[in-house]
């Protein structure tokens, strides 16, 4: 619990750090494109400047500055007016008339909508003070503003893009990692498992032989042979196990009677399951496995005192499964973290069982298995579809 704790922790950091990175980002750039865009404003009026001068030039004025300045404005679309709308000329626009009769019009809505979002310049032409003797220098960013201006966002965007694409990645690869960890080390258990369990068997069949009225035999022999079906489920962990046509009342009803036998008389196991056979193609040696192992977490949630009750119901396309238990309940922050692998809350324990658990009804029986609630004190239920 604590190395989850430890992760969640290590995740919060990371997107607190991108969170800032993303921020400073953004706001470097905006500081940017301030100064550029105020470094245009000013070149725009000298290029008012040397429009004004040009008005009024007479035939002693030497216009080569002023028309340097005018002419070299290639990047900047400005359009010069009068307060009336009327346009005289402009420079570095694009024209796009599909939305206008003509580019006059086009030009001049253009002209309009810079004018009313504050990107103009006054000019005085005479030596009045008539609003008719002004005209209005309007301008626009330059495309390579809006280009830096967007520049960012699409920055922030492909690096989000990638960050997503080696989280998933770094998540695949360490599940598929913890994947082969638990099937090698099942694996091996049931390798383990062989030798001694052939020679219980052994043992069992010349007790067999020499005690015949030994009431006691035919117990261990079914302790054995448990023992020699817990290897096989070991062994059938990483292989993809055929599914059969099996009745899931059967299925429930044995582990309810083995697990009858298995806990104290003060657990009350009641199952409900239809009166007639519900049919499920699935593998039921595996299957029973994941419902012996949610009995038992439920036992131990309960300390040995309580009522488990299980419920088979037929759901439209789907059969339901509902497992719930008078124990202690789950933490709400541990709930959707009780089918990692390693998590665990008890004392002793691997925190393997519901993360295979939930490997045998997803990925083998393409089923689904969650808590659907749980209350602290009052217990907990665990909901499978198949």
């Amino acid at each position: 619990m604590q190395w989850t704790d430890r992760i969640r922790q290590v995740k919060i950091v990371l997107v607190l750090a991108a969170i800032m990175i993303a921020v400073t980002s953004l706001l470097v750039s905006h500081y940017l494109v301030k100064d550029l865009s105020n470094e245009e404003r000013k070149k725009m009026e000298v290029w008012a400047q040397a429009l004004h001068a040009l008005n009024h030039a007479d035939e002693n004025t030497d216009l080569t500055l002023v028309l340097d300045v005018i002419q070299g404005n290639t990047t900047i679309p400005v359009i010069v007016m009068d307060t009336s709308g009327h346009v005289s000329d402009y420079r570095n626009i694009a024209i796009d008339a599909k939305s206008f009769a003509d580019s006059d019009k086009y030009v001049a809505h253009y002209g309009q909508r810079l004018y009313e979002s504050g990107k103009f310049i006054r000019i005085h032409l005479g030596d009045s003070t008539k609003t008719s003797d002004y005209q209005l220098v309007c301008y626009d960013e330059s495309t390579l503003l809006k280009r830096l201006s967007q520049y960012p966002y699409w920055q922030l965007g492909i690096v989000m893009i990638f960050v997503v694409i080696a989280i998933f990645a770094l998540l695949s690869s360490k599940k598929a990692e913890q994947n082969k960890v638990w099937v090698g080390l099942s694996k091996e258990t049931a390798h383990q498992l062989g030798t001694p369990i052939s020679s219980l068997m052994a043992w069992v069949e010349i007790l067999k032989e020499n005690h015949p009225d030994d009431d006691m035999i035919p117990e261990m022999d079914k302790d054995v042979k448990r023992l020699e079906h817990i290897a096989e489920r070991f062994s059938k962990i990483g292989s993809l196990p055929e599914p059969k046509d099996s009745s899931m009342n059967e299925v429930l009803e044995h582990v309810v009677e083995y697990m009858r036998k298995r806990t104290s008389n003060k657990v009350d196991i009641i199952c409900n399951v239809p009166n007639h056979d519900v049919i499920v193609k699935m593998n039921a040696s595996l299957f029973e496995w994941v419902v012996e192992n949610l009995c038992k977490n439920a036992v131990d949630a309960m300390e040995g005192s309580g009522q488990i009750t299980i419920t088979l119901t037929e759901e439209n396309k789907y059969i339901a499964i509902e497992l719930s238990d008078t124990g202690k309940g789950i933490r709400r922050k541990d709930i959707k973290n009780v089918f990692t692998p390693g998590f665990t809350t008890k004392q002793r324990g691997w925190g393997l069982g519901l993360s295979l658990a939930k490997r045998i009804v997803e990925e083998y029986h393409k089923g689904h298995i969650y808590v659907k609630s749980s209350e602290l004190g009052k217990g907990t239920t665990f909901r499978i579809e198949l």
